[in-house]
């Protein structure tokens, strides 16, 4: 069975986001998605709600501000600090039963990650919809998950909803977070997106501005 999963997504519980909750399955089932992975800034809350009250798959996770860098955590039910080094934050998400995502990882402005990927991380998100530049973002975030041997995802990074299934993750799995998450640390998973359209983006930034001024 085949899922089609954006595994990077922000609900309005992020300071950046403009994304209700209640948005986000009306978006992803338009653009014919299975799941995906709420991932707000360094926040679990909205997304264990979602996982417990939305008859859709959610994926409950969260994009660590490590000192290093970001890192999604995916399948966890706890919050986990930010500012720990990324070594300390891998270990920390494995511990919890979670999988660690480079996200973004040569993208500029986004707090990426760089040389600090290693092999503990369970994917590398080589297509991040909403990188830039994005096929420089896309190339080398195929060359360190090749380099290193592990699997290959994609995620749209919305932050308004209209973004949400730019990109995302195909992966051979059951309709279950636990099956998602083995088969995607097993590499059973394919990335596919573009790059969110400039019009979209340029909305985005708008909607996020204005928020920042309410």
């Amino acid at each position: 069975m085949h899922l089609k999963i954006d595994l990077h997504v922000h609900t309005n519980y992020s300071y950046d986001s403009v994304i209700k909750p209640e948005e986000v399955v009306f978006y992803a089932q338009k653009h014919g998605l299975d799941g995906v992975a709420i991932t707000d800034h360094d926040k679990i809350d909205c997304a264990l709600k979602m996982a417990k009250e939305t008859n859709f798959l959610v994926i409950p996770g969260i994009e660590i501000s490590s000192l290093d860098g970001h890192v999604l955590a995916l399948n966890i039910q706890e919050p986990i600090p930010k500012e720990l080094s990324v070594d300390e934050t891998v270990d920390k998400i494995h511990s919890l039963g979670g999988i660690a995502v480079a996200c973004h990882p040569t993208s500029l402005f986004k707090g990426s990650l760089g040389e600090q990927i290693s092999s503990k991380f369970d994917a590398v998100e080589v297509i991040n919809a909403s990188a830039f530049p994005f096929n420089y973002s896309v190339k080398h975030g195929q060359k360190i998950a090749s380099r290193l041997e592990i699997a290959q995802v994609a995620g749209s990074d919305a932050h308004y909803g209209p973004e949400i299934g730019c990109a995302y993750t195909l992966v051979n799995a059951e309709s279950e977070v636990e099956e998602i998450v083995k088969s995607i640390s097993n590499g059973l998973c394919q990335p596919f997106g573009k790059a969110i359209p400039l019009t979209v983006r340029l909305k985005r930034e708008l909607l996020v501005f204005k928020r920042k001024l309410s």
